[in-house]
């Protein structure tokens, strides 16, 4: 992860590596919004089928 925030988004990563945890405890966790910290969290949502923030465009 490389960019002008990328500090942002390491540092919850390297706690969750740190720590083992799994979808469940990233998707558990509480997030500031709206910030870049959310994205893990909306990844593990994604991970177990459970996200309500993804929008998707009627067909």
């Amino acid at each position: 992860i490389v960019g002008v925030n990328a500090g942002e988004l390491l540092a919850e990563t390297v706690l969750a590596m740190e720590m083992g945890a799994d979808l469940e405890d990233l998707a558990l966790t509480i997030h500031a919004h709206p910030t870049l910290s959310e994205t893990p969290m909306f990844a593990a949502e994604m991970g177990l089928g459970v996200i309500t923030d993804l929008y998707l465009p009627k067909k």
